[in-house]
């Protein structure tokens, strides 16, 4: 066996993890992919001989490439806003294999990572390195550029974003779950009378400027009005509804749109004797970042 054939055995023994990795701190496949694939041409421009670890040399180096994006993603993102607000929808779009893609966003918890895309670079790497994968913070600081102690710092703000800041639900969330989860269930589906049977009769949902067409009312009372609107939308935008996960939005379960784990719509719900009685349903970008959201425990 030749070095190189020996280098691409190892390298392929440690893709799962390195994939695991990058698309946790990135939240796209794709872009994971790529990430991999980077760190791959980087061992073959090295000198392998001198590697003592490889699999951590290969995280190292794949944390380093998505630090770069994020970074690269945060300049793009103050540059032009409005841009970042239409391309969750657009990369989804032209992912190769979306239903691959959700399935992997749900394994992970598509809910976490649209909390992790709401941290700094350098606060989402800490976390995931630390919390995730178990990274020793010394690690993390020759990657961040920081001190131990500060790279600590920041997967702790990390970890409070993450669990609401000790923000806690004021309604018992173990009794709304499962009214939620198939609420869910029956919007990804495009099934109406599962929709019909956790919501209220009578029902009302705004709509805010960010999430409603033109046109449109911005408030639609009962539930047979808007769950043919809901059915027809998720016939329509498939690519949106299986990205959509329950989470605590300021202290009290509702639901996230996240494609490619970017924040796009958020439903702030109110559940009364087991049945949606009220949906807000959140599409304007400034609203949307300033909602406190956190991963509901399991």
């Amino acid at each position: 066996m030749t070095q190189r054939d020996y280098l691409a055995q190892q390298f392929e023994e440690n893709r799962g993890h390195l994939r695991g990795v990058a698309y946790r701190m990135l939240g796209s496949l794709s872009e994971a992919d790529d990430a991999v694939q980077e760190a791959w041409l980087r061992l073959n421009r090295s000198d392998a001989t001198s590697i003592e670890n490889l699999g951590g040399w290969l995280t190292t180096v794949v944390a380093r490439v998505c630090l770069d994006i994020l970074r690269s993603r945060e300049s793009r993102r103050e540059e032009s806003l409005d841009t970042q607000v239409s391309q969750p929808v657009a990369m989804h779009q032209s992912s190769p294999n979306p239903e691959q893609e959700a399935l992997l966003a749900h394994s992970v918890g598509l809910a976490l990572l649209v909390v992790l895309d709401r941290l700094t670079p350098a606060e989402r790497l800490a976390f995931v390195l630390h919390d995730l994968f178990a990274v020793s913070f010394d690690e993390i600081a020759t990657i961040v550029g920081r001190s131990a102690e500060a790279t600590r710092q920041l997967a702790s703000r990390a970890r409070r974003r993450v669990q609401g800041a000790g923000n806690t639900a004021d309604v018992d969330v173990n009794q709304q779950r499962p009214v939620v989860d198939r609420f869910l269930a029956a919007l990804r589906a495009g099934d109406l009378e599962g929709l019909l049977k956790v919501l209220d009769p009578d029902v009302v949902v705004h709509i805010d400027e960010g999430a409603a067409s033109p046109g449109a009312p911005r408030v639609i009372h009962g539930a047979q009005n808007w769950a043919k609107g809901a059915v027809a939308f998720a016939a329509t935008f498939a690519h949106v509804t299986r990205f959509t996960t329950s989470a605590l939005i300021d202290g009290k379960i509702g639901v996230l749109a996240a494609p490619d784990g970017h924040l796009l719509r958020a439903l702030s719900l109110k559940i009364k004797n087991g049945k949606i009685t009220e949906i807000e349903i959140i599409g304007n970008r400034a609203r949307l970042d300033e909602l406190d959201l956190a991963v509901l425990t399991d």
